[in-house]
């Protein structure tokens, strides 16, 4: 009998450790974005090369997804890959480029299953055909999901978003089709990779690095932001439903009192 009472405690124990310690009734942020940063350093950490460490922050991808999904995130968006990646070791970049290949070829029929769709931000002119061609294979199996919108920022920059939309509105100017007086914030927004997307409610960042990285500049102007010193390969649910308790905590003002 007392056996079984130490079992149930036990049990009771590991059920009261693993419940989330955020309101599951309280205010879910519905734009999330992640800045997964430190796999290279979590490889070094264990002699191992930078690759693998990239590998296995594509297993904690696809956890937080599930995670993100399971308590009604609507829009996730991943910075995979930026603008200025390109200057890492060729080798690095070569595998980084595959990833997005290996990653849905092994998840993509669950997120499918998940009403996920996925869908690539960023500029594609860079990417190699592999990339491309993995990411309109996902966006278009998955165009008519209605669930969490899954965004992977791929050859992406805040500054050259921010660039490519206010020449879009020069040549509309230059055209005689818009008055410079018309410019304003809802229109260049409408120019953006993310127009149709609502702005971040909660920014995530791994690694113990406290910066922005070139990562949604215009879009952040009033996101909460929540910086950790867990690696990404390390960074688990419980890391994440803790990002979510201290969003909970804070008064979003917007500039207002």
């Amino acid at each position: 009998m007392l056996e079984r009472i130490g079992h149930m405690l036990v049990r009771k124990a590991n059920q009261e450790e693993h419940r989330p310690v955020f309101d599951e009734a309280g205010d879910i942020p519905q734009h999330i974005a992640v800045i997964m940063d430190g796999n290279g350093r979590w490889a070094k950490k264990r002699n191992l090369a930078r690759i693998v460490g990239h590998r296995s922050g594509m297993q904690t991808v696809k956890e937080i997804v599930k995670a993100a999904d399971g308590i009604g995130v609507k829009t996730m968006t991943m910075y995979a890959f930026s603008t200025e990646n390109w200057k890492r070791p060729r080798d690095e970049v070569d595998y980084l480029m595959k990833l997005p290949q290996e990653f849905l070829s092994t998840e993509l029929e669950e997120l499918n299953e998940r009403n996920v769709r996925v869908r690539m931000l960023g500029n594609s002119d860079r990417l190699p055909s592999h990339t491309i061609e993995a990411m309109n294979i996902a966006e278009e199996r998955t165009r008519q999901n209605t669930g969490l919108q899954l965004n992977f920022a791929l050859n992406y920059g805040g500054r050259t978003e921010i660039v490519k939309a206010v020449t879009e509105l020069a040549r509309q100017v230059q055209a005689g089709e818009l008055k410079p007086e018309e410019i304003d914030e809802a229109l260049l927004a409408q120019h953006l990779y993310t127009r149709d997307l609502p702005d971040p409610d909660l920014l995530i960042r791994t690694s113990g690095e406290i910066r922005l990285s070139n990562f949604m500049l215009w879009q952040m102007a009033y996101t909460e932001l929540w910086f950790t010193d867990v690696l990404w390969p390390d960074f688990t649910k419980e890391h994440f439903f803790e990002a979510i308790a201290e969003y909970q905590g804070r008064a979003r003002r917007y500039g207002a009192v």
